[in-house]
C-alpha cells in the first residue's frame, strides 16, 4: 500500500503540475480542457485517492495491533490497493481525455474503500474492550465514504454543491480527523519510547474535542457560514498550539522523532490563517487569503506528517534502524519550503505562475523519498524476517 501511495503521489502531482504549467504558459505545454473543473478534480484525487493509499495501508496494519487481534491476511490489502490505485489511474486518464475514466475511477475507489471498511468493521466487533482511536479512525472512514458518494452524485448530474460538499468532507470529515487521531495515539507513544523521562499524555476528552471542532468547521463550510468559521478555528488554533507545547519532547531527541513534532506546528499556523480569513470575511466580505489556509493544512501538516510518519513506519516494518535517512531529511526540509511557496502564491503578483512553481517543487521534494519508499517496500526485510 505504501508503494501504491508512492506511485499515486508522483502521478497525481505530475498531472497537476503539468496542468498548472499549461494554464500559465500555454506556449510551453498544451492540455485539453477537463470536465469537471480541474481544481475540483485535483482536490478529489489528493483527498480520496493519493493520501488514502497510505492511510489504508497503515490502518489495515495497526487496527489488529491496537486491539490485540490476529493480523489481517494479504487478501484484505489486495482489493483495497487495486481499487485505490486503479481508481486514480482511471481518474487521471479521464483528466487526459478518456472522459468515462472519471466515473470508472470513482467506482473503483468506492470498491476499494468499501472493502477496507468491510475488513476493519469486524475487528471493532471482535475486540474485547473499546479502542477509541480505532473507532475514531473508522468514523472518519465512514465520513470519507459519504464524501465519495457525494462526488459520485455530482458526476451523475447532481448539483455542483455535491462536489463542494465532497471536497469539504474530505478535508474536515475524513483527513483531519484521521491525522489528529493518529497523532493523538502515536506521537506521545513514540516520544515515550525514546526520550528519557517523557510521560505520554493523550486523554480521550482531547480526542472528543478535536472531533467537535472539526465537525463545527465542516458544518459551517457546508452551509457557507464563512463569517463564523472563527468560532471553530480560533479554539482549534489555541488547542493545537497548546498541544505543540505540551507534547514537545524536552532535551535530546532523535531526528526521526523531531520531524513528527515539527510537522505538528503547521496545525496552529494553518488555523491562524483560517481564523484570520473568517474574521476578515465577517468584517469586510473579503476572501483575502484564498486557498492559503487549505495549503498550510495540506502541504504543511498533511505533507510533512506524511513524510515523517511513513518514514518511521517504513524503517521499523522493513527491519531497518529507526533513524531519519538523508533522503527523508531532504524531502522534509524541501516540503517546508514548498508549503511556504504555495501559501505565498495567493498573495503574489502572478499567482498562477507561483502555483505552478510550487507544484513542480512538490515533485522535486517528494521524488527521492518516494523512490526510496518504493524500493524498500518491494524488497525483502533488511533483518531477514518474513515480509
Amino acid at each position: 500500500m505504501f508503494c501504491i501511495g508512492a506511485c499515486n503521489v508522483l502521478l497525481a502531482m505530475a498531472w497537476w503540475a503539468a496542468w498548472l504549467v499549461s494554464m500559465r504558459w500555454p506556449s510551453l505545454l498544451s492540455m485539453t480542457a477537463v470536465e469537471p473543473y480541474a481544481g475540483w478534480l485535483h482536490a478529489f484525487i489528493m483527498q480520496y485517492q493519493m493520501l488514502p493509499s497510505f492511510i489504508f495501508g497503515f490502518l489495515l496494519t495497526v487496527f489488529p495491533r491496537w486491539m490485540g487481534l490476529r493480523e489481517l491476511d494479504r487478501w484484505h490489502y489486495l482489493p483495497v490497493g487495486l481499487g485505490i490505485f486503479g481508481g486514480q489511474i482511471a481518474t487521471l486518464l479521464g483528466a487526459l481525455g478518456w472522459h468515462v475514466g472519471i466515473v470508472v475511477g470513482v467506482l473503483m475507489t468506492l470498491a476499494g474503500w468499501i472493502m477496507a471498511i468491510a475488513s476493519l468493521a469486524p475487528l471493532l466487533k471482535r475486540e474485547a474492550g473499546t479502542t477509541w482511536h480505532a473507532r475514531s479512525c473508522f468514523a472518519a472512514l465512514v465520513l470519507g465514504l459519504a464524501g465519495l458518494l457525494a462526488w459520485m452524485a455530482f458526476l451523475l448530474g447532481a448539483s455542483p454543491l455535491w462536489a463542494f460538499a465532497s471536497i469539504k468532507i474530505g478535508t474536515f470529515g475524513f483527513l483531519l480527523p484521521i491525522y489528529l487521531t493518529v497523532a493523538h495515539r502515536m506521537f506521545p507513544f513514540f516520544a515515550g519510547n525514546v526520550v528519557p523521562g517523557y510521560t505520554p499524555w493523550r486523554p480521550l476528552w482531547l480526542l472528543a474535542l478535536f472531533w467537535a471542532l472539526t465537525m463545527l468547521h465542516l458544518v459551517l463550510e457546508l452551509v457557507h457560514g464563512y463569517s463564523w468559521l472563527w468560532l471553530a478555528d480560533i479554539p482549534m488554533f489555541i488547542l493545537t498550539l497548546w498541544l505543540c507545547v505540551r507534547w514537545w519532547p524536552q532535551g535530546a531527541k532523535p531526528p526521526l522523532l523531531t520531524v513528527l513534532f515539527v510537522s505538528l506546528w503547521w496545525l496552529p499556523f494553518a488555523f491562524t490563517l483560517y481564523s484570520a480569513q473568517s474574521i476578515d470575511y465577517l468584517l469586510g466580505g473579503d476572501y483575502m487569503l484564498g486557498r492559503a489556509p487549505a495549503h498550510a493544512l495540506f502541504i504543511g501538516f498533511f505533507g510533512s506528517a506524511l513524510i515523517a510518519m511513513v518514514t518511521r513506519v517504513t524503517q521499523g516494518h522493513s527491519g531497518r534502524a529507526l533513524v531519519l535517512p538523508k533522503v527523508a531529511w531532504f524531502s522534509f526540509a524541501a516540503i517546508q519550503l514548498v508549503a511556504l511557496l504555495r501559501i505565498g502564491a495567493e498573495l503574489a503578483k502572478d499567482p498562477p505562475a507561483w502555483q505552478a512553481i510550487a507544484a513542480c517543487g512538490w515533485i522535486v521534494a517528494f521524488l527521492p523519498w518516494l523512490v526510496r519508499i518504493g524500493i524498500i517496500t518491494l524488497s525483502p526485510r533488511a533483518d531477514g524476517k518474513p515480509g
